[in-house]
């Protein structure tokens, strides 16, 4: 080792307070560059395992695929294993007490199927031939049919059709059904003869609404003949973009014609089939990765930058003995190395035990609220560690580099007399008369020695500002994350929909019978009834606003008609709405002034630009009136017209209602306006919907079947509830986690800054004591010092900020379309915190030099 090297070693022993420094903002921004990668990995390899044990592991479905075609897939090289299915179809139930699921429906798995499709079995065991099946539970608990292990079945199996239909129906097709007479039929019936082995759990996949309870069975690979079809179920060796790509030529080759894929699962791989989410995805990661990266950078730099600062005079003494500029280089590149072994280690040790603290905590949460059966793990992969430490050891070199070259251009006698940092010509440190004459002498005296210390300044300033930029867009980001999810999602925040098939009014009755079931927590009754209302072009949706440019004919009377769909709530449950969106409650029940509350705010997917879309239903103001015809009839003179005042706006759409398209409207009404707006004919024909919530869906399914009402439509969505309220919530744990990562991150940086900075100006202090200034003086000029660090920052960090968001909010369009709104709570947060931050670094960092003794201080060197 070299005399440098040597040296530089032995002055990061010297200056072990600085050297500490250092470390820990290394330590720092390497923790939070692990917990980010590994972040990132362990909610993707939640949502995976999640996702598989919901709706099964297959990445790549080909349909209706003959023996010859099946055998080309297994050949594939992409091909891991290939689960073969087949939905045989429906047979009667006899004695089944539903009528609302009136048939088994058979499906049928090879050995790789079962194990592929998380087939639960209760009891029993799984077929082993085409003779054997299992039994999906609720056929004895919901239906009340009774089969013991090893009874015989002969089923007539055959494919449903509608009246007049040409396709068959399948499992996601409800019941057709007509004034309580089916209008369905099976055909291309089969008789097949089965022995029931054993019973499973009702599949996940099986959705409330399927007309049959599932009963499976097996298909031998070796027993396909020519002329059958199956399904193949394929699991990929590798997750890459190109799968999509292959297998398109795998079924181009053998003449499949359906190819399907698990978009839920290779959506949490990371991939995506849709062009505008892959650029989505891959501009918002580059644009944060570079957020990171400035923060990593900025927290290094300004240690490393110091550092320099404070050695300058050791290094223009080695400068003055022979040094060459490649040795001083080296010299701050050397101990940047030694600072990186030490660090990285430590980093992504801190890093991954501060995430496994946090799963640790979030699990119970996670499962509690979500019937989540996955449980966070800490992933530690290979790639993510070597993410950490690449990132890490390019942020150092970033870091450090621009030190060590200033270092080496320093000359040995500037270095030695301290000029390159210290400024002193009169124009270079000038100020306001005003500073004096409103601030006072204590904050000139603050300001002149920023000027002075220009470099160190402009480090404290660019520090705040990245701080400022790292808060205020990864705030943006995620809201915006959360927003384009809540915009991609179905909306269902109810567990239950309930509502008869012919349009029959659910009566209090039946309403009381239902909302006093065990589980039952929250319920909303609906009635729907439908109008018409000309609105003026000037307060169309833009969407519709743009079709009318092309076609004038859309207008009458500078009109377009708007479908509006009136919901009138229960008492009840209107108090409570109208108090969420602040609504006068006791207007919206006056019959002689009909009101309502509009929702102005719908999203919707735009199907031709491949876009989520979040847009003005219409333009409207509270107060403004609406003229509300029946759309059924042609005849104006004999429409009745009714004119509704609009009591609030709102975007949040009460439990269970859907929303409406562009050119539609949704209007929520009471019960007595909506006796009001409706005529006898409309009245006798009112369609009513119960929605509820319930902490046992399943249960309070079964029970309300029991009641056994004729034509009682039971609809149980709480699957695909819980797995929108299980991706935003763990969207928002994952961003609001990386918020507290940002904010830590920012505040160190802050903190090391200032406190460093002022360290370095312990002579200069003492000095100032020395010719008289009081401990109130030196408070009151510290406190200038740090107002002008705070709005120097905000004038600089804001606008960055701003456009930063606008460059996110671009990457957002790719996929999803809102409006640009810029989070002024974050930005006040930003301009609070500002300035307690600087406060406090500044308060605890000059706390020490109050008790500096002046002549120690003006002999002091190194810190």
């Amino acid at each position: 080792m070299n005399i440098v090297y040597k040296l530089a070693i032995r002055n990061l022993k010297q200056n072990k307070r600085r050297t500490l420094v250092t470390i820990i903002g290394v330590i720092i921004s390497v923790a939070m560059v692990t917990a980010v990668a590994t972040l990132v990995f362990s909610f993707s390899d939640l949502m995976i395992r999640q996702t598989i044990a919901d709706s099964g592991e297959w990445h790549v479905q080909y349909q209706d695929v003959t023996k010859e075609q099946l055998a080309a897939i297994q050949a594939d090289e992409a091909t891991k294993t290939v689960a073969i299915t087949r939905d045989l179809g429906y047979a009667p139930l006899e004695g089944g007490q539903n009528p609302n699921k009136p048939y088994l429906f058979i499906k049928e798995y090879d050995a790789q199927g079962f194990t592929q499709f998380q087939v639960e079995l209760s009891k029993g065991r799984l077929p082993r031939t085409d003779k054997e099946v299992v039994i999906s539970e609720p056929v004895a608990t919901n239906a009340k049919v009774k089969y013991e292990i090893g009874d015989r079945l002969t089923l007539r199996i055959g494919e449903r059709f509608e009246q007049g239909g040409d396709h068959p129906l399948d499992q996601t097709e409800p019941l057709r059904r007509e004034d309580g007479t089916l209008t369905e039929t099976l055909q291309h019936i089969k008789t097949k003869d089965y022995t029931v082995v054993g019973y499973i759990k009702r599949p996940v996949w099986e959705t409330a609404w399927a007309p049959g309870y599932t009963m499976i069975s097996y298909v031998d690979e070796n027993f396909i003949g020519s002329t059958d079809h199956v399904n193949a179920a394929v699991v990929l060796q590798k997750i890459k973009p190109s799968l999509f790509a292959h297998a398109e030529n795998v079924a181009k080759r053998n003449d499949i014609e359906s190819v399907q894929y698990n978009n839920d699962l290779l959506h949490y791989y990371g991939l995506s089939k849709n062009k505008e989410s892959y650029s989505m995805m891959y501009s918002l990661s580059a644009i944060l990765m570079a957020v990171i990266m400035i923060g990593s950078v900025s927290l290094i730099y300004n240690a490393f930058a110091i550092s320099v600062s404070e050695r300058s005079r050791h290094l223009g003494m080695l400068a003055s003995v022979g040094a060459t500029r490649r040795q001083k280089r080296n010299s701050v590149l050397f101990e940047s190395v030694i600072i990186g072994l030490i660090s990285i280690p430590i980093g992504i040790l801190c890093g991954l035990a501060g995430i496994g603290i946090t799963f640790w905590f979030m699990n119970p949460m996670i499962e509690g609220a979500l019937w989540s059966s996955e449980k966070l793990t800490v992933i530690v992969t290979p790639l993510s560690l070597l993410i950490a430490c690449v990132v890490s050891m390019l942020t150092i070199f970033i870091s450090t580099y621009l030190p060590a070259i200033k270092a080496s251009k320093v000359s040995a006698m500037d270095a030695i007399r301290q000029t390159s940092d210290v400024k002193l010509t009169a124009k270079a440190v000038k100020t306001s008369r005003l500073i004096r004459k409103f601030f006072g002498i204590e904050a000139e005296i603050g300001l002149k020695n920023l000027k002075r210390n220009k470099r160190r300044y402009h480090a404290i300033v660019f520090s705040l500002v990245i701080s400022i930029v790292l808060f205020l867009t990864v705030s943006f980001f995620t809201a915006g994350m959360k927003q384009s999810l809540e915009l991609s999602q179905e909306g269902v925040n109810y567990d239950i929909q309930v509502s008869y098939s012919d349009g029959k009014r659910i009566d209090d009755r039946l309403l009381q019978s239902i909302v006093s079931l065990h589980g039952v927590t929250e319920y909303n009754l609906i009635q729907e009834l439908y109008k018409q209302a000309w609105v003026d072009e000037a307060y169309i949706a833009e969407e519709l606003q743009e079709m009318v440019k092309k076609d004038k004919s859309l207008l009458q009377d500078g009109k377009y008609p708007y479908e509006i769909k009136i919901h009138a709530l229960d008492d009840l449950s209107l108090q409570a709405y109208a108090n969420a969106v602040g609504a006068n409650y006791e207007q919206l029940r006056d019959p002689d002034h009909p009101a309502a509350i509009v929702m102005d705010t719908i999203r919707y997917q735009d199907m031709d630009a491949g876009k989520y879309v979040q847009t003005k239903a219409v333009y409207t103001n509270v107060g403004q009136n609406f003229e509300l015809t029946n759309s059924y009839k042609d005849n104006a003179e004999e429409t009745k017209v009714s004119r509704v005042t609009v009591a609030a706006l709102t975007d949040q759409a009460p439990m269970g209602m859907s929303g409406a398209g562009v050119g539609g409207l949704n209007m929520i009404v009471s019960e007595r306006i909506m006796d009001r707006l409706a005529d006898d004919e409309e009245l006798a024909n009112l369609q009513t919907y119960l929605y509820l919530k319930s902490t046992e869906p399943m249960r309070t399914q079964q029970e309300i079947e029991e009641m056994f009402e004729t034509n009682l439509n039971v609809y149980n969505v709480y699957q695909s509830r819980k797995s929108e309220e299980q991706q935003i919530l763990l969207t928002a744990v994952f961003s609001y986690g990386f918020i507290v990562l940002i904010s830590a991150i920012s505040i160190a940086n802050i903190f090391n800054t200032i406190s460093t900075g002022l360290s370095l100006r312990k002579r200069e202090i003492a000095m100032l004591k020395s010719v008289g200034m009081t401990p109130k003086g030196f408070t009151k000029m510290m406190n200038y010092e740090s107002i002008f660090y705070g709005v120097k920052s905000l004038v600089f960090g804001l606008p960055v900020s701003f456009a930063v968001m606008i460059l996110m909010y671009r990457s957002f369009a790719n996929r999803f379309s809102y409006g640009f709104t810029v989070p002024w709570l974050s930005v006040l947060s930003v301009v609070v915190a500002v300035f307690v931050i600087v406060v406090s670094a500044i308060i605890f960092s000059s706390r020490k030099l109050k008790k500096e003794n002046i002549i120690d201080a003006l002999k002091q060197e190194n810190i």
